[in-house]
């Protein structure tokens, strides 16, 4: 009689356990309909092995979840309380919870960019009233809770016809298949710049799909040459939001915009470039310019585009030119750019739209951008008025100086720095000091009513570490001059106000070129010749961004952890940040999709 009752709650458990596997894969087929929810965001693919790869990931992503949910939350249920009726109760309770989080997780997514994570969800609670419209929060659970109590009924009075059928081992190894076939694929497409798929990568949450792409490039496999057809991808953003209005009946200045890569604001004085600091005394001098990234590609972006960097990798940006190059070309200017061949043009059209002089780098950024500025010289000789020139120069971002250079003498650095951050500190002085002295040359030959425009592309760091170079958000990595020389309409001055390099294509398109819109259409900045009433300024990309406020600076990274610095970045703060500004810095990184 014992053993009789033991066989039956043996039984009794086993019929438990086969009815929640059952229960997990409905579930799990709920939650990838719910997650076709986030390519509304991140947009669909544009071929067939985008769609497959998309199928196959959502199949073995959401199941997965769905069997880890089970596996945690409802299988120790099942063997403490074995009684159907509490079990179907509590795991369609469970279940409910689960599919309100995620969909949670999908507006969330579509608003800000991330996905929940503690920071997340204390934002997203200070925003609850915005994110949460309508009565639809207070049916869905109501309608997902009856849908949930309905299938697990449904499943238990046919879970031994289910076993009849015998289809659950097939089941499992189709849905198993999916989930290593999507990583495998991946794998591929990762090392191949397959981007129809790698830009689905942060599209799920907790989604953490396998690369080999060190292992792949040290066996010779350069991954960013191949598949470059897969990369004109399209999306839903609207860049301008309205159609430009652009009327200019002014006389037409010729314009001159210089860009240094690695150029500290802290580095223009008399000893290491005396005359670019002469240059910005006669002019306006912007003391408290910000670039809009640590790297060329962001920093360049948001001159460029006058963007944030959340919006670099969109992919109709990859084959839409700047607006300000758009017009430009349309109000007759004869358009150029003089850069060194090891530039990497993200997204690939930032420059689309220019006449490309490209000078060989051949171990010497020094000569190449002494060959730089020949070929603007002589392009400059040749060309009718108006015309626009974008000059890149690169030597400081390697130290470079050519070969006989007679510098400067060293001096000690204000800031400690070790023995062999001194040693790059004295040489980074050499190259900026030679950069001074080809400014002066190309600046003095220019014809009088020319507008010039002389920035860094980033700050510097003296170290050779990439990942530090880029996470670091402090001043002497973002903080860039900004000299401007505007003939005849803008006196000297000294502009003591923020200002970033969102602000460049605005101020040239409504200041230089006539048109009318708003700032707001086509750019997160505004006019460089007023202060801007936003209290932040984001630096960064995609995937590492800083918010500069008033008094300190904020770093997050894609999975939603921040720390938060003082203002010169000396030392970190144990406090929360501020939500209502990060609420607003997440919508301007996602307007433009939701237009």
């Amino acid at each position: 009689m014992v053993e009789r009752k033991k066989e039956m709650g043996r039984d009794r458990v086993s019929r438990l356990i086969s009815w929640g596997h059952w229960f997990a894969f409905f579930n799990g087929f709920l939650a990838m309909i719910v997650g076709f929810r986030y390519l509304d965001t991140v947009g669909y693919p544009e071929s067939w092995l985008g769609w497959g790869y998309l199928a196959i990931s959502t199949i073995g992503h959401f199941s997965f979840l769905s069997f880890i949910v089970y596996l945690v939350l409802v299988f120790p249920v099942t063997l403490l309380l074995p009684y159907s009726k509490i079990l179907r109760g509590y795991a369609a309770s469970i279940a409910t919870l689960s599919l309100c989080i995620l969909l949670y997780d999908t507006i969330i997514y579509d608003d800000y960019g991330l996905h929940l994570s503690p920071f997340v969800f204390d934002l997203a609670w200070a925003d609850l009233n915005a994110l949460l419209r309508g009565t639809s929060y207070i049916v869905t659970p109501i309608g997902i809770i009856v849908l949930e109590l309905t299938a697990a009924n449904f499943l238990w009075k046919r879970i031994e016809k289910i076993h009849k059928v015998k289809c659950g081992n097939k089941v499992v190894a189709f849905v198993g298949l999916c989930f290593v076939s999507s990583h495998l694929i991946h794998i591929w497409a990762d090392a191949a710049s397959v981007t129809d798929i790698t830009r689905l990568d942060d599209a799920y949450p907790l989604s953490y799909p396998a690369t080999a792409r060190s292992f792949m490039e040290s066996h010779g496999i350069d991954g960013d040459k191949n598949n470059k057809r897969h990369s004109d991808l399209r999306s839903n953003i609207s860049y301008p939001i309205t159609p430009m209005q652009c009327v200019n009946e002014e006389p037409k200045n010729n314009i001159l915009l210089i860009t240094v890569d690695s150029l500290r604001a802290d580095m223009l004085d008399e000893s290491t470039m005396p005359f670019l600091s002469q240059y910005a005394k006669e002019n306006q001098d912007f003391h408290q310019h910000l670039s809009g990234g640590t790297q060329f590609s962001s920093g360049m972006f948001s001159i460029m585009y006058g963007l944030q960097g959340s919006y670099m990798n969109d992919g109709t940006l990859d084959h839409t030119e700047p607006l300000l190059t758009q017009e430009l070309n349309q109000q007759g200017y004869q358009t150029a750019l003089f850069a060194t061949d090891d530039l990497v043009f993200k997204p690939n059209a930032i420059f689309k739209g220019l006449e490309q002089h490209i000078s060989a780098v051949d171990n010497s950024h020094a000569m190449a951008d002494k060959a730089s500025i020949a070929s603007f010289e002589k392009w400059r000789t040749q060309t009718s008025s108006p015309w626009f020139g974008l000059i890149n120069l690169r030597s400081p971002e390697s130290y470079d100086t050519p070969v006989g250079f007679l510098g400067i003498e060293t001096v000690r650095p204000k800031k400690t720095l070790t023995s062999a951050e001194r040693v790059l500190f004295n040489q980074y002085r050499q190259s900026l000091n030679f950069i001074d002295n080809e400014l002066k040359n190309v600046i003095q030959a220019l014809p009088q009513e020319t507008l010039v425009i002389i920035t860094g592309v980033s700050g510097k760091l003296f170290t050779s570490n990439p990942n530090e170079a880029r996470s670091n958000m402090s001043p002497d990595n973002v903080h860039v001059p900004l000299i401007i020389h505007w003939p005849g309409k803008v006196p000297p001055k000294d502009i003591k106000y923020r200002t970033s390099h969102y602000g460049v294509a605005p101020t040239l398109l409504s200041q230089v070129l006539g048109c009318t819109n708003a700032p707001t259409d086509y750019s997160a900045g505004r006019s460089l010749l007023q202060p801007d009433s936003e209290s932040w300024v984001y630096v960064g990309d995609n995937l590492i961004f800083g918010i500069y406020q008033n008094s300190e600076i904020t770093v997050i990274d894609r999975h939603g952890k921040y720390r938060i610095y003082d203002e010169n970045y000396e030392r970190r703060l144990r406090k929360k940040m501020s939500a209502p500004e990060l609420i607003e810095v997440m919508r301007e990184g996602r307007r433009l999709y939701n237009q």
